[in-house]
């Protein structure tokens, strides 16, 4: 029996309406700081998984550059604002994650530090969706790592091959959850990741609040 569903938030059930290295370089432009790569903050911040926020990993992103008189915080306050103005909750979302909690147990497993994706949960008007948030910036390690998922299981008081995963990332949520031994559910949209060899079954992410309860009804 199926006992709990996790979610993925960011392209998931957060969806951004522009390319992140576009608004990545939008927001240097904006503080004057050279134009950073999508690929060098992303290797920085998963680096960091420890509860710190996006000003610091900006920090030790331009600090390894070499970079002199950016500030920081500027920085992440643009590149924030940017993302902000740029991010919208998948349309229904909350409605799904309610209906869904009326059989499951329901949770989130994000990547990211703490105070930003929390920040973001805030934002979505989210705080109470969801039974369980769990964010690997508090963890030893972000997914595809199976502690990430064992938290997850944890916090929700249930076991992995009673848990579905949905998200949209094919290495770390399908390839990860699939090794930790959920059931992983791949998320699709257009120009994204091709389904992963892993996935249990996949849902267009424009169709997901439709159809992923009678997908739910079919792990069973």
């Amino acid at each position: 029996m199926l006992e709990a569903v996790g979610f993925d938030l960011d392209g998931t059930l957060l969806v951004v309406d522009r390319d992140r290295e576009t608004l990545l370089h939008a927001a240097c432009d904006r503080v004057g700081a050279p134009r950073l790569s999508r690929a060098a903050y992303l290797r920085t911040h998963r680096a960091r998984q420890d509860g710190a926020d996006r000003e610091a990993v900006f920090a030790a992103l331009l600090a390894d550059r070499g970079v002199d008189g950016v500030d920081a915080a500027a920085l992440a306050d643009a590149y924030d604002a940017l993302i902000t103005e740029a991010t919208a909750p998948l349309a229904g979302a909350d409605r799904l994650v309610t209906g869904l909690r009326g059989r499951y147990g329901v949770g989130l497993l994000t990547d990211g530090t703490v105070v930003t994706q929390r920040r973001k949960v805030a934002r979505a008007g989210w705080t109470d969706l969801f039974d369980a948030v769990v964010v690997t910036g508090a963890l030893p390690a972000p997914k595809p790592d199976d502690r990430a998922f064992t938290a997850l299981c944890d916090a929700l008081g249930t076991t992995p091959e009673a848990t579905a995963y949905v998200g949209d990332a094919p290495e770390a949520d399908i390839a990860g959850a699939a090794a930790a031994g959920f059931h992983a559910v791949q998320v699709l949209y257009e120009g994204g990741p091709e389904p992963h060899p892993d996935a249990t079954a996949t849902v267009e992410r424009s169709r997901l609040v439709e159809r992923l309860p009678a997908l739910l009804d079919g792990l069973e």
